[in-house]
């Protein structure tokens, strides 16, 4: 595996950091951009092809990007690799073409070889796409014992317009599906938040979707702007520091969900997934050490062998708001545990996408860092 990484600079132009990887042999392009115009990205995806004419291109919008071991933001990035006994293919689908989600997930699964299928990396429109659907139907149509990893793209804290990227191709409300193959791929995956919950539970009254409409038989949006005091002014985006934390009740486990709208009209709040009626919420608060052991501990889980590895790290937008000018440190905290012959790469994003902490199918979550190592055996 050889792996080198490009940047946009301010020219238009791409500019790599190494000369270790030719263009020509790289198999896989993995393409992230923050506050980018369409524009710039259509001509960058152009140069880039020509650049790696073999590569597939893969990539999203996001809420900043990790490059090496650096964030940046207002600046499109290239990581590139070669595998040596490795194989890749990939599919992309818009939902509007199919009559929903988990139709959308039947079309994927089927256009994806199977045979010698290991893992499958995914990149969903952040907005438009129902990020619980689409964990599960992914879970459900992919072959029994494939993994799946990936993120929701992002559109920094606007929450206005998210994309994708599938070759040349800029999709709206799309999902692609990268397919790693053979046995000569490992894979370490660690998923953790750090996020604490408070306050009394209570009871989902009226939802749909993912929208949350009443909690104990209160509005659910009046009940947050509560809570959130002299924060409720700056809703949706700080909604994202006050994420709720959610049982099924049907389950034992809990996972997390934050806020990515609302409706004033309907005095609803729109999350980054399902909502469901009769589930338990506890509001959530987080501080800046917790977050750091929680992407410690996704870290650790994550973290294979020594040797040269890529490292895709999806952190949610939520985090980056909570640390400000320290989310670097959540990079570095990263780095330090996967090691100096590990290249980071990835994004911020509106919902994460692996297993649950405790093992259960792919889930979607929120508010997470989120680690995927591919290294290949020796």
């Amino acid at each position: 595996m050889i792996i080198s990484q490009m940047h946009i600079t301010s020219s238009g132009e791409w500019e790599t950091g190494s000369a270790k990887a030719s263009g020509q042999d790289a198999g896989l392009a993995l393409v992230f951009w923050s506050d980018t115009d369409q524009e710039t990205v259509t001509v960058a995806l152009e140069s880039l092809k020509a650049h790696s004419p073999q590569a597939i291109i893969v990539g999203c919008s996001t809420g900043g990007i990790v490059s090496g071991g650096t964030f940046l933001e207002n600046a499109m990035s290239a990581t590139l690799v070669s595998f040596d006994k490795t194989r890749l293919a990939s599919v992309a689908a818009r939902l509007h073409d199919h009559e929903d989600t988990r139709a959308l997930c039947r079309h994927l699964a089927a256009n994806l070889p199977s045979a010698g299928l290991t893992h499958v990396f995914v990149l969903s429109d952040g907005l438009l796409v129902n990020g619980c659907a689409l964990a599960s139907g992914l879970a459900e149509f992919l072959p029994d014992g494939v993994g799946i990893t990936g993120g929701l793209a992002a559109d920094g804290e606007r929450f206005q317009l998210t994309s994708i990227v599938h070759g040349q191709e800029i999709l709206f409300g799309g999902v692609v599906c990268l397919g790693f193959y053979g046995e000569g791929l490992k894979i370490g995956q660690g998923t953790r938040g750090g996020w604490l919950p408070f306050g009394p539970e209570r009871v989902i009254t009226e939802s749909h979707d993912n929208v949350l409409l009443e909690l104990d038989g209160e509005s659910a949006l009046e009940l947050y702007e509560r809570y959130l005091g002299k924060h409720a002014k700056n809703l949706p985006a700080s909604g994202h520091l006050f994420p709720l934390y959610l049982r099924e009740a049907d389950s034992s486990n809990w996972v997390v969900r934050t806020i990515l709208g609302l409706d004033r009209k309907r005095h609803a709040l729109l999350f980054g997934g399902e909502m469901p009626r009769g589930g338990t919420v506890r509001l959530m608060r987080g501080n800046m050490d917790n977050l750091l052991d929680g992407a410690q501990e996704a870290a650790e889980r994550a973290r294979l062998d020594d040797g040269d590895a890529l490292a895709i790290m999806v952190s949610c937008v939520g985090r980056k708001m909570l640390l400000k000018q320290f989310v670097d440190e959540e990079i570095d905290t990263v780095a330090r545990i996967l090691g100096p012959r590990t290249t980071l790469t990835g994004f911020y994003s509106y919902g994460e996408i692996a297993c649950g902490e405790a093992g259960e199918a792919c889930l979607l979550h929120n508010q997470t860092m989120m680690v995927t190592v591919l290294q290949e055996r020796k």
